[in-house]
Order: structure tokens, then sequence, then C-alpha cells
């Protein structure tokens, strides 16, 4: 849309606020749904007949499909413009934690939780893409910023719900079936945002989007993201470390999970904040905490552990935040769906060879998984500063007529 007027500007600001604000209430919900779960697929899978093998296949599966599948709903979105049934569609597919509760078999079982990754492939593009055009008044690290925290909330109930449930209970059935609670909030939620703003690219004030997605910068940049993903390590690989070296009893591990999730909620609004005087340089924080993470979390001590169990969730604040602003403050509104899936396609696909690798070092030696996270985030950084060189130069280019070759 047009530049507006000062104040109808205002009046679609106050709009976008209150978009950003309740798709992360839908998003608090959501999140506590499914983490809720994922606290205890693993053990649950094993308790219905399941080996490490198969805990380890679905759970590495399902994290894989829930980023690739992002690509293919991402560009559907671009082609479609119908968000909202995206999105409702998605977090829809959240109905199959509550069934959990009657799966009986672990075959069933590893279908609904890869089931509930597949909603979170749909309903990603179509929502981040919805909140690029909110934050377009706001501030994109801020609106990024606030609706990450109030997901990362949800993360860090859902697992003190099950660990609740289990204590008061001793059965996983009751846990998952109360985590079926959440699920009219979220649909109650999304029934006020789609009905407050039914269309929401008329809140993108301005050109709609810049022209990064264009520059040389831009291979640089997946070079950055995938080599920054696939040497940050994942909680279950930590966790399993917690349990395996019996550094905390078991039932302290959620609580550095939900530990982990608060931090991330505080770095994720401070991030916020950042990114809009920053830009995407704070993303260069990133390979620090990765290696601060496996320096500290997979020590026998266990506060050192719990510290690198904090860094982990600091560098999730960082990386989903500064991530989805700098998408939305670098692409055209026209291709900004296909963008979001892609680049999580290649989040996701290097979190699991990032954790793959990992798992398979955990068995010969931790030094390795040092020395292999060191390799990596270097090169990540050469990635980001090679993308940043490449960006100054297209800058340069236009500035003084394409005189420079």
């Amino acid at each position: 849309m047009p530049d507006p007027s000062p104040d109808t500007r205002q009046e679609v600001r106050d709009l976008s606020v209150r978009l950003i604000l309740l798709l992360g209430v839908a998003s608090l919900c959501g999140s506590l749904v499914s983490n809720g779960a994922r606290s205890v697929t693993g053990p649950y899978l094993l308790h219905l007949g399941g080996s490490a093998a198969v805990v380890g296949l679905v759970a590495g599966f399902g994290e894989f499909v829930g980023y690739a599948l992002r690509s293919v709903t991402g560009g559907y979105v671009d082609r479609d413009r119908g968000y909202w049934k995206v999105v409702i569609a998605g977090y829809g597919l959240l109905a199959a934690i509550p069934l959990l509760a009657v799966a009986g078999r672990w075959e069933t079982a590893a279908v609904l939780i890869i089931a509930e990754r597949v909603g979170k492939a749909v309903r990603t593009p179509a929502r981040d893409t919805i909140l690029s055009h909110a934050t377009t008044t706001v501030g994109r690290g801020w609106g990024f910023g606030v609706h990450k925290a109030l997901d990362q909330v949800g993360a860090v109930i859902g697992p003190l719900v099950m660990v609740a449930a289990l204590a008061l209970t001793g059965g996983y059935a009751e846990g998952f079936l109360l985590l079926g609670v959440p699920l009219a909030g979220v649909a109650l939620v999304l029934f006020f945002a789609r009905s407050a703003v039914p269309k929401p690219g008329r809140l993108e004030v301005g050109d709609g989007g810049g022209r990064a997605a264009d520059l040389p910068g831009v291979l640089p940049y997946a070079a950055f993201i995938f080599l920054g993903m696939a040497g940050f390590a994942s909680f279950p690989l930590i966790s399993f470390h917690l349990k395996a070296q019996s550094v905390v009893p078991d039932a302290a591990i959620p609580l550095f999970y939900a530990s982990a999730m608060v931090v991330s909620v505080v770095v994720a609004l401070l991030v916020g904040r950042v990114f809009d005087r920053t830009g995407t340089h704070i993303l260069l924080t990133i390979p620090v905490l990765s290696t601060l993470t496996v320096l500290l979390a997979f020590s026998p001590d266990p506060g050192v552990a719990l510290a690198g169990s904090l860094a982990w969730g600091a560098g999730i604040g960082i990386f989903e935040t500064a991530l989805r602003a700098s998408i939305a403050e670098s692409t055209t509104a026209a291709r900004r769906g296909e963008v979001y899936g892609t680049v999580s396609a290649v989040f996701g696909t290097a979190w699991f060879v990032g954790s793959a690798v990992m798992g398979i070092l955990y068995d010969v030696s931790i030094g390795y998984i040092v020395a292999y996270v060191v390799i990596a985030e270097a090169a990540a950084v050469a990635a980001y500063l090679l993308m940043y060189r490449s960006r100054i130069v297209v800058r340069l280019q236009e500035g003084l007529g394409n005189l420079i070759p």
C-alpha cells in the first residue's frame, strides 16, 4: 500500500501490534502443546516398545520434515495468498498430540509425532509472511522478537505441564490429553486474528520489501545459515549426555530445557531491538554461542552443563528471531513465503545433518565434537564476511552508477 497519512499510519501500527500479539498468543498455546509432547516423546516411544534407533529415526525425520517441507508450503503461500487457511490447517495438525494418549503402538505414535511436525511445516511460512507484513511499521526485529518470546513462553510451560502430569498420575496418556486443552485457545485466538486482519498484506506500507533476495550475497547467507546450524548442538543430544553420564537426576533434565527456554525468551526480546539498530550482524554471536555450548553442556559438572544449556537457549533466541526478521527486511512481499520456506529448509537440513554428525562423534569422543563445531562455525563466519562484502560491492555499484566492474 502507498505511504499513508500520519493518522492512518498510527491506525495501521496499532492494528499491526494487535496482530503480532494475537499470533504470539496462538504460538504460545501451540508451542505449549508441541514442546510439552516433545519433552517426553523419546521415553514414550520406548514405553510403547520402540528401540533407541526408532527414537532417533522418528525424532530426526520429524524435524527434517518439519523444516524441509516449508520450501513447498512457502511457494504455495506466495501463489495462493490464502495465508489464514494455511495457518489454520497447520495448527489443526496439533490435534495429533492428544491422540498420542490412545496410540497403543510405537508405529502409531511415530506417525502422529511426524504429523505434528508436518503441521509445523505447513503453518510456519504463512504465519511468518503475515508477521512480516505486520512488522513493517513497528520494526522487524521488535515484532519478530515479541512473537518469538511469546512462543518460547509456551516452550517453557509445556514441559512443566508434562512433568506435573507424570508426577501426579504416573502415566503419559493423562499428560497428552491435558495438552489438548490449549488447542481451544489456539482456535479462539486465530479466529480473532483473522477477523481483525483478514488481508494482512494491507498492513505493509511502502514498496513491500527490499532487494536482498536478488543480491549475490544470498548464497553466502544460505551457506552461513547451513554452517551455523550444522555446528549448533541439539538439546536431545545434550539431554542424552545428562542422562548417560548421570550428570543430574532424570527429573531435572526437563528443568534444564525449561531454563534454556526462559533465556531464549529474554534474549529474543533484546535481540529484536538490537536487530532494528544493527541488522544481521547480531548473527555473528551464533558461532560464539555454539562453541560455548559444546564446551560447557557436555561437562560432567551439573553447574557447567547448565551454563551450556543456557548458552544453547540464547542461541535459539538469537538465531530464529534475527533470521526471520532479516528475511522480512530484505525480500519483496511477492516472494517472501517462498524465501521463508527455502531458508527454513536449509536451516532444518543443516540441523539434522549436524545433529547426526555430533551424535556419531559423541560415541567416539566429546573432543571430536568440539573440533567439529569450531571448524563449522569458523566456516560460517567466513561465509558471513563474504556475504557482507558482496552486499557492499553491490551498493557501491548502485551508488556510483555501475562504475565499479
